[in-house]
């Protein structure tokens, strides 16, 4: 039999902000049961995974640390592969930070930027920031400027919250491409550096299923990476962009409780009746 693995999207897929996907638990209960390996991948670089596990059992989802990789993990991971050690400045939440300090090259703060720490800057790193501060964006232009490799958790220009979409990590990303003449390295979805991460975790599947509500990274991503792509439309993209992108998924669904319905066709469960 086929054995197929699972890749969730987060955001706009299990929940909207602090708002519970309908069905998200049921659909996890059910892969468990079966024994199907699944891991969750965020673009969302904000949270830890220790942190994203405690949201996640708010909901009660209950799935161990370890199968939760966010961009900032991602991140944190290429970059102890790829690059030389040096100072961090960051722009980012509290998650992407503490990856950055568990990183050990040393992150400098704004307090150590404004007496010149910037200076020192060999990595500026760039998530979502729910704190962001112009003086932020003036010391990271600074450093990159001045030689600072310039790396990107993820491309996602807004996310879904519970009052509709706010600006996401791309649009923190764009405005220090805009000051810096500069491209970025990007980590997260739909990009290579977040697949040599996650690929190691489903290595044993013969197919992957990459779950998700974003043409631009999801879908994409699957699709680069020769994976089935699934749509669900509670969160970013619509049937609407489907159709003006010409970026079609395998399969579009309202929400992830249906997911099931379509393991267990793959399964061969089909209804008693």
């Amino acid at each position: 039999m086929k054995r197929i693995g699972v890749i969730f999207d987060m955001d706009g897929v299990l929940y909207r902000g602090n708002l519970p996907i309908d069905g998200a638990k049921d659909v996890i209960d059910f892969l468990k049961e079966r024994g199907i390996p699944f891991v969750f991948l965020t673009n969302n670089s904000t949270k830890t995974p220790g942190s994203y596990r405690e949201k996640l059992l708010s909901m009660g989802i209950d799935v161990p640390e370890e199968l939760i990789i966010t961009s900032g993990l991602a991140t944190r991971l290429y970059m102890e592969r790829h690059f030389e050690p040096g100072k961090v400045f960051v722009i980012g939440g509290t998650g992407l930070e503490e990856e950055m300090k568990t990183l050990g090259w040393g992150v400098v703060g704004i307090g150590e930027a404004r007496a010149g720490g910037w200076r020192k800057v060999k990595h500026v790193v760039v998530g979502l920031d729910p704190g962001l501060t112009y003086e932020k964006l003036k010391y990271g232009t600074l450093a990159i400027r001045k030689g600072a490799t310039f790396i990107g958790t993820n491309p996602d220009t807004t996310y879904p919250a519970e009052e509709g979409l706010y600006p996401g990590a791309g649009a923190i990303i764009a405005s220090l491409r805009a000051s810096t003449d500069r491209e970025p390295l990007i980590i997260g979805k739909p990009n290579e550096p977040v697949y040599e991460v996650i690929r190691e975790e489903l290595g044993g599947a013969d197919e992957i299923w990459m779950v998700g509500d974003r043409l631009d990274t999801d879908v994409a991503f699957a699709r680069r990476f020769g994976m089935k792509a699934i749509m669900v439309l509670t969160g970013v993209s619509s049937l609407k962009d489907v159709e003006r992108t010409g970026l079609r998924p395998d399969l579009v669904l309202p929400s992830v409780a249906e997911l099931p319905n379509y393991l267990k066709a793959v399964l061969g469960e089909g209804d008693e009746r």
